[in-house]
């Protein structure tokens, strides 16, 4: 979809050729007037239309208007969610039309929340096709958004542009069937990242990893006949001499469960266990578009969970690279294996922060459902940070316990650790595993379990948690600037 910004007032929209024009109305008085506004009064007169978010009113070929169809779209208050209800809502009535370019006019306040306008379009329009020839692409290949004043707006514009190219890709790997998505197929998606400028990319295999002393990590990818891949993205924007942030995304490409075999129903949504690793894609191609100034450093293990011949076993003990060693209680509890390899090798980096992205447990679905991500941090700071990047971004999580008592229930009579603790609290224990291995570093985990992608006839990957990870590094980048104070900063985050 291609998108673009132009300054639009309502008066010049009328005159505007476009296939449709989608209105944004909020309940707030304006100082519109012409025609558009002349037919808006109209329309809430005789109560054909309401402001409330989400309420949609069409016309086909209105008089006076070179647009196609109008449609009106009420934004409520105008708040970040209310917005995106609208544009969404006004999308999915013109999708079932012959629209091709489509125009939404935004008001001045309403230009703050141009990243949430612009996914919302880009959701709404998205479709999956890449093993599915016969699925039908939206008839919608344009949309332009037209605001009062587009060169105050380009900053806004240019971050919404750069989130929707890292939700799409992040969103087109994960909706991609495990054979299409093998952790070969991810390095090789790695690699394309690497011909950005100041993205570099490293692909290990098992000889390298073995080298490493990975032996959790490969412990778990040995009965597949795939691969492992521990894949190594950089991002530099800034000196040497700055500390990156890290981020680490769980790439397990395929998920039976191995010897603690899961049930066969919905096993197909397995391959969505590769979500985080596909964020951590998503987030470098949006960094790679906007060029800040920092380093950020990106990790993947990938590999499949299988059972067979070679698999771990219930009771095995493996050896971690930090040199710990883990008791395997259940097999299915593998992403955690993977990860605090991971942890183990963030270390080298001497990074500020390292942050983990799983689709760890379903006891975080139980616990948050599908709303909010879970959300746990070591340091107080980089928690608020997350917190408020995901109220920002409406890509929402919820900061959860890391008391040392949950940790109770992984002592092992065998080995310094067990993978697994009893059935209570179970994402607060899958964190406290991980936290064995993140005490080096100011440390957040996302178990994105219930949020990565949906089930149902909306099944499909979201590309979450792109959005908030991407919101976080680049205030981050705005406060490292040169005579940047964090309060000048945090203004301005506010205004986006």
């Amino acid at each position: 979809m291609n998108l673009e910004l132009q300054t639009l007032s309502w008066a010049r929209a009328a005159s505007e050729p476009a296939d449709a024009l989608i209105l944004l109305v909020s309940q707030k008085e304006d100082k519109n007037t012409g025609l558009l506004a002349n037919m808006l009064a109209q329309a809430e007169k005789t109560g054909d239309f309401s402001t409330a978010a989400g309420q949609c009113l069409m016309w086909w070929k209105p008089p006076g208007l070179r647009a196609q169809r109008l449609v009106l779209a009420g934004v409520g208050e105008g708040r970040p969610q209310d917005i995106r209800q609208a544009v969404t809502a006004g999308i999915q009535a013109l999708k079932k039309t012959k629209s091709i370019k489509v125009t939404v006019c935004m008001q001045q306040d309403q230009v703050q929340h141009m990243a949430v306008a612009v996914q919302a379009a880009a959701d709404a329009v998205y479709v999956y096709t890449a093993t599915k020839p016969s699925a039908k692409a939206s008839g919608i290949s344009h949309v332009s958004f037209g605001v009062p004043d587009s060169r105050s707006a380009q900053a806004l514009f240019a971050f919404a542009k750069a989130q929707v190219a890292g939700v799409s890709l992040a969103r087109e790997w994960a909706n991609r069937p495990a054979n299409h998505a093998t952790p070969d197929d991810l390095a090789k998606a790695a690699k394309l990242l690497a011909k950005h400028p100041r993205v570099s990319c490293e692909v290990l295999g098992l000889k390298e990893v073995t080298r490493l002393g990975m032996g959790s990590f490969a412990a778990v990818a040995q009965a597949s006949a795939q691969p492992l891949r521990f894949i190594v993205l950089e991002y530099k924007g800034a000196a040497a001499s700055q500390a990156p942030v890290v981020l680490i995304g769980k790439g397990i490409t395929f998920d039976t469960g191995g010897i603690s075999l899961k049930a066969g129903a919905g096993m197909d949504e397995m391959k969505f266990d590769m979500c985080g690793a596909a964020s951590v894609l998503g987030t470098f191609e949006a960094l790679a578009q906007l060029k800040p100034a920092m380093n950020v450093v990106g990790l993947i293990p990938a590999c499949e969970n299988m059972p067979g011949g070679k698999a771990l076993k219930p009771g095995d003990v493996v050896t971690s690279m930090s040199g710990q060693t883990i008791e395997i209680l259940n097999t299915d509890a593998e992403g955690r294996l993977i990860l605090c390899d991971a942890l183990t090798y963030a270390k080298r980096f001497k990074p500020s922060a390292v942050i983990d992205i799983a689709t760890l447990t379903g006891a975080c679905v139980i616990a948050l459902g599908h709303l909010r991500s879970g959300l746990y941090a070591t340091d107080e700071k980089l928690a608020q940070k997350l917190q408020a990047a995901g109220e920002q971004s409406l890509d929402l999580n919820w900061r959860m316990p890391l008391d040392e008592e949950y940790a109770e229930g992984l002592k092992s009579n065998f080995a310094d650790v067990a993978n697994v603790a009893d059935r209570a609290a179970g994402s607060v224990t899958a964190a406290k595993f991980l936290h064995r291995f993140a005490k080096d570093f100011p440390w957040a985990h996302f178990d994105i379990a219930g949020t990565a992608w949906k089930s149902g006839a909306a099944k499909g990957a979201t590309g979450r948690p792109v959005p908030s990870l991407l919101t976080f590094l680049m205030t981050e980048a705005d406060q490292a600037k040169p005579g940047k104070s964090a309060k000048t900063a945090s203004a301005k985050a506010s205004r986006k």
